[in-house]
């Protein structure tokens, strides 16, 4: 083994063990893969055949400048780059050399790589701990890297820079593994947009719900379930409660918030009741329901006065960092996948976690079917009525909130309208109901059409919430001196590389928060950034306490 490699690797060794691991399994180290020549500038520059003719990866003549100059073309605010292919590594150490808080290098063939590491010292390189190298990866490994990693608050903007001679030879792994990024960034920055207007709401709802939190410990259900029936609360469903109150006795019927009343007026109880918007609002979905002998599944970030609505309030965790940090340090809160964005999308979720091996969607519209919103009978009809004014009719105030968003256009024979967001809705439900192992059976109505098109395996689980041996209050209390006790940043380089793994932990439970401040105070440095969500975090636990 070469000493250069052999340096390559005990670098790798302490800082990537997985892939250390692959390449110590990988005892045959090929050639002809690269041919390497010196720079004038006296830097190795490895070549790759292109149509037959070794083609440089970088220039000849002095590949650290061309990499400054490169790196130079990075807009400003741009903390997270990704180049697609490794080559000698000069533009990933000029990166870091630069803006850049975390640099990460996408590459293929794993053979290849070894020759590189048997010729060319990367080992300053591997050492830094924002640096990252993902070798043969596959598309969801490289998109679930990009969402857990790319942390918009902290790293502003995000580039992608293909080093183009080595993308050239193998254009479709590198075309998929581009797709695959730019899908993740489109997934992170749709949920940075969310954090940005309900980080500061999740995070005081949460605090404030651990009290009832505590003494809860009910499953979402007793017994296992069959059959079970998803009610949305889409304008056909309208049409549709003649079906749904034929089976009502055969059916454990899972309502959405938004649905509630409409069934309640109908003779119709459900078997359970899901809500997870955090919004103070939502408690209009609510008022003149009796809600004894109905559960009510919530989201820990729901606001707390509807856990006091309902004799029989459950939590859930539906993915915010301190709901997870809550289940591992506290009391385990039974997860729920809330990742469609919507209360019927929680549902199916729900359904899926209970077991069902047969569901049925009702008023699942995901549109608006006649210029209506929402069935008759739900919150927003009273709630227009008791706001109406000569100035401000209702119908005026329905038109209002139906336009509130542009709608797509619409297609030939289309008689509903769809706006970006409730399409964005439907094709996560698509995509969920089309992964279960249940028979999914949408009941046809007057809004966008439901396509699930194949099936495959399904979690079953059945979780309660867990007991703890900490009180709320000491809880609180403890987590309250870790947030204390977080570190300032440094500067402007990367804040989670200078955390431990305690704390890495704490910090993660206030990402949503952090995204709150940054996007009203879009100049706020990152170490005051910090301070100041610290402070704010503080504050909160100190008024509950």
């Amino acid at each position: 083994m070469s000493s250069v490699l052999e340096a390559n690797l005990l670098a790798l060794h302490r800082t990537n063990p997985q892939l250390y691991s692959r390449f110590a399994s990988h005892r045959h180290i090929g050639a002809g893969h690269y041919t390497f020549v010196e720079s004038r500038s006296g830097e190795i520059v490895p070549s790759q055949s292109l149509s037959g003719n070794p083609q440089p990866l970088h220039s000849l003549i002095d590949p650290k400048r061309e990499a400054e100059r490169l790196v130079s073309t990075i807009p400003g605010g741009t903390g997270f780059v990704v180049f697609l292919g490794l080559g000698g590594g000069f533009a990933p150490r000029a990166a870091l050399a630069n803006t850049a808080t975390q640099v990460t290098v996408i590459d293929f063939d794993l053979d290849g790589i070894a020759e590189l590491f048997r010729s060319i010292d990367y080992t300053a390189l591997i050492k830094n701990e924002r640096f990252n190298i993902l070798i043969d990866p596959a598309c969801d490994e490289i998109k679930n890297f990009i969402l857990e990693q790319y942390k918009p608050a902290l790293h502003g903007g995000i580039k992608v820079i293909p080093l183009r001679t080595r993308t050239e030879q193998a254009l479709s792994v590198f075309d998929k593994a581009a797709a695959s990024i730019h899908q993740a960034i489109e997934e992170s920055g749709a949920d940075y947009s969310v954090q940005a207007h309900f980080g500061q709401r999740w995070f005081s709802n949460i605090i404030r719900n651990m009290k009832i939190a505590e003494t809860a410990n009910q499953t979402f259900t007793k017994a296992p379930i069959r059959e079970a029936a998803i009610i949305a609360a889409g304008p056909s469903l309208d049409t549709q409660i003649p079906v749904l109150a034929e089976s009502k006795h055969r059916t454990f019927i899972i309502c959405s918030d938004t649905a509630l009343p409409v069934l309640l007026h109908n003779h119709i109880k459900p078997d359970v009741v899901v809500s997870i918007d955090c919004q103070h609002i939502s408690h209009y979905h609510f008022f003149g329901c009796d809600l004894r002998n109905i559960p009510l599944v919530l989201d820990i970030t729901s606001p707390p006065l509807l856990a006091s609505l309902a004799p029989s309030a459950v939590f859930f965790s539906g993915g915010h960092p301190l709901a997870s940090y809550i289940s591992r340090h506290w009391r385990s809160l039974p997860p729920l996948d809330t990742s469609g964005g919507n209360v019927t999308y929680a549902c199916l979720s729900l359904a899926e976690t209970l077991g069902a091996r047969s569901v049925t969607l009702f008023g699942a519209d995901f549109s608006y079917v006649g210029s209506r919103t929402y069935a008759r009978g739900t919150y927003i009809y009273p709630f227009f009525e008791k706001k109406q004014t000569r100035l401000s009719p209702l119908e005026a105030m329905h038109s209002a909130f139906l336009f509130r968003s542009p709608f797509l256009p619409k297609e030939p024979r289309q008689n509903y309208l769809e706006t970006a967001s409730l399409r964005f809705y439907r094709k996560k439900l698509e995509e969920k109901a089309s992964a279960m192992n249940a028979r999914i059976i949408v009941v046809k109505g007057d809004g966008a059409e439901i396509n699930i098109e194949k099936k495959r395996g399904m979690r079953i689980r059945e979780q309660g919430m867990g007991e703890s041996s900490l009180s709320c209050v000491e809880f609180l209390e403890r987590y309250r001196a870790d947030i204390a006790g977080l570190p300032a940043a440094s500067g402007e380089r990367s804040y989670l590389g200078e955390l431990n793994g305690k704390e890495k932990q704490v910090f993660t439970t206030l990402l949503p928060s952090v995204a709150a401040f940054k996007y009203r105070n879009p100049l706020l440095k990152t170490k005051d950034l910090i301070e100041e969500v610290k402070l704010f975090c503080i504050r909160e636990i100190d008024k509950f306490l």
